[in-house]
């Protein structure tokens, strides 16, 4: 099982700074004790120093994201305002069929609701829906598919 930890990181920021990510150590928590043995890839973890990357360098890091996010089987998105590379993380994963949890107050907003298989409004409800059996129901219902 491969998890995808996706995420706002810039956002709308217009100065070279980044969001909160206090974020992905609860989900993390979380979605390990769900799914144990799973491997749970954060791409910021993996790289936090990507805002003061060269071009060459964000894009290829841009490209290894946008890839893994692809090959996951469930992506964890947060999303508590809008985020471009999240928003292609969550394509990318969607379009091959893994299972996308999102946390977001934007449940109106186009892209969560087209590639989302479930909308949690803060982390406590989506840490209360992956601790039930729901998770592994919805798991198995997208693998049938």
């Amino acid at each position: 099982m491969k998890v995808f930890l996706a995420g706002i990181i810039q956002g709308s920021l217009v100065d070279a700074d980044i969001h909160a990510q206090d974020w992905r150590d609860p989900i993390r928590r979380a979605i390990e004790a769900s799914l144990p043995g799973a491997e749970v890839y954060c791409h910021f973890s993996r790289h936090p120093n990507s805002i003061s990357y060269d071009l060459p360098q964000l894009r290829s890091t841009l490209a290894e994201g946008n890839r893994r996010a692809a090959e996951c089987d469930l992506l964890v998105a947060y999303v508590p305002s809008a985020s471009m590379g999240t928003a292609i993380e969550m394509h990318e994963a969607a379009r091959n069929g893994a299972v996308i949890l999102t946390i977001s107050p934007m449940n109106a907003n186009w892209v969560i609701r087209a590639y989302s298989d479930r909308v949690f409004p803060d982390i406590r409800s989506f840490e209360q829906f992956v601790a039930s059996p729901q998770l592994q129901s919805l798991l198995a219902a997208k693998r049938e598919m």
